[in-house]
């Protein structure tokens, strides 16, 4: 199994979420910063978090609405409307027009139009991909995000300055391009229309009520919770640690050249190698894992990673940081498209798109815990920590191997109940006496 054997739908959804992530990693942050530049870092704050806010309503909005009305319309509407709000900020932030109003409401627009139609493209990867090639799928789909991610910050990095108006208009035309590539080229794939939820506010409450009260569902949420509460760390306590208590030290000593690295350039160095790491070898994992089951990278990768982050969380010797983060990162590149798979396995399907909304809180409360987890560290020491995330991923393998189980009788209980069909309508299926039995 291969790339070129894919669904079409996947490979076009995967180029065009590469460039959708491309922008925001490129867009966003730097909205942020002019935001800062025109009302000041408090208030471009409360903007922020207002746009935050709006973003994880349309999300769940969007999960109900692309249920009942199919993924496509969402996913044009979503692209053609982040084409028009990027051209629209490069005009607002133009030599022929400022404005510092129009610039937050059409970025809070951007936000809430490209949330809503998340959970509809992400859905859509499931409907199209199968159980054999959704670890493809998604070791693809997560090299992809990271290479994005790359790109998107040196770009928006370095042609900041002077040239947001013209990285503006790129998005805009960036975007009309995926736009055409949506529109013209992915099919729908959500399920017949008979099958669908009713529409309305009262029919949108009750799905995310049935969705609140899935017990499978709900182990899924906290195990994702546990293990971006360990993935968070590295932007709150580590970097905090870090920057405060790394001894500043020589890594490498060419001759007379023998620079000084201190706790901030030492966090630069870990999650260039995490990311150089992951772009390089998360299209191999099928080769590199191979012959491990999902069981044993489920368990082995979220154990690997975790103890990475423990190292990170105790040590101050600057090679000894730099191995773990190879080791974390070959876990993660282990475990993660594993984890996404079994997210798509156990999901009903009449009801993904909300199933995905509703699982996208695990990032919001996975920085929740970032958060707190510095706090905690102000009066914890770095050993501390480290027990801590050892018990997030002790937790997380604990409750994933629940859900495992949980895949494997569904798995055999379909197995059963197809068999059984086919005994049923076969027209040459074998009666008793063709089994040997007398009358």
């Amino acid at each position: 199994m291969n790339i070129r054997s894919l669904h079409p739908n996947i490979k076009l959804r995967i180029g065009v979420g590469f460039v959708q992530r491309l922008l925001g990693i490129m867009l966003m942050p730097l909205m942020v910063i002019h935001l800062a530049g025109l009302y000041g870092a408090a208030t471009a704050g409360v903007l922020t978090l207002a746009a935050a806010a709006a973003g994880i309503a349309s999300n769940f909005l969007g999960g109900h609405l692309a249920d009942a009305h199919g993924r496509k319309p969402l996913m044009v509407a979503g692209e053609l409307g982040a084409a028009l709000t990027f051209a629209l900020l490069a005009l607002a932030n133009s030599p022929w027009w400022q404005s510092g109003a129009a610039t937050f409401v059409l970025f809070l627009l951007n936000t809430c139009l490209s949330s809503a139609a998340t959970p509809a493209a992400d859905a859509m990867m499931i409907d199209v991909s199968t159980p054999e090639n959704r670890a493809l799928v998604y070791t693809v789909n997560y090299w992809s995000i990271n290479l994005a991610f790359t790109a998107g910050a040196l770009i928006g990095g370095f042609f900041y300055g002077d040239h947001f108006a013209l990285l503006l208009t790129a998005a805009a035309a960036l975007s009309a391009v995926t736009t055409l590539v949506t529109w013209r080229w992915i099919a729908e794939s959500a399920p017949p229309a008979a099958q669908r939820p009713s529409t309305g506010p009262a029919a949108m409450l009750r799905g995310y009520v049935t969705v609140a009260r899935d017990r499978v569902f709900l182990r899924l949420l906290a195990a994702a919770v546990l293990t971006r509460a360990v993935e968070v760390q590295i932007g709150y306590y580590i970097a905090v640690r870090l920057a405060d208590e790394f001894p500043e030290q020589t890594l490498v000593a060419v001759g007379s050249w023998a620079p000084r690295v201190d706790g901030v350039a030492m966090l630069g160095i870990l999650r260039a190698v995490n990311t150089a790491l992951v772009v390089g070898l998360a299209l191999f994992a099928g080769s590199l894992f191979r012959s491990l089951s999902d069981k044993v990278r489920l368990y082995a990768g979220i154990a690997v990673f975790t103890g990475g982050y423990m190292v990170w969380a105790v040590s101050d010797t600057g090679w000894l940081l730099i191995a773990a983060a190879v080791v974390l990162t070959l876990g993660e590149i282990a475990n993660v498209p594993v984890k996404q798979a079994l997210l798509a396995d156990l999901v009903d399907p009449a009801a993904r798109t909300r199933y995905l909304a509703a699982y996208g809180l695990n990032a919001r409360i996975g920085l929740l815990i970032g958060s707190l987890c510095v706090t905690v560290g102000a009066f914890v020491p770095p050993a501390g920590m480290g027990a801590l995330y050892g018990a997030f991923g002790l937790g997380a393998i604990l409750v994933y191997r629940s859900l495992l189980r949980v895949r494997e009788h569904r798995r055999a209980a379909g197995a059963a109940g197809a068999d059984e069909t086919t005994t049923r309508q076969s027209p040459t299926a074998p009666g008793p006496l063709a089994n040997g039995a007398t009358s």
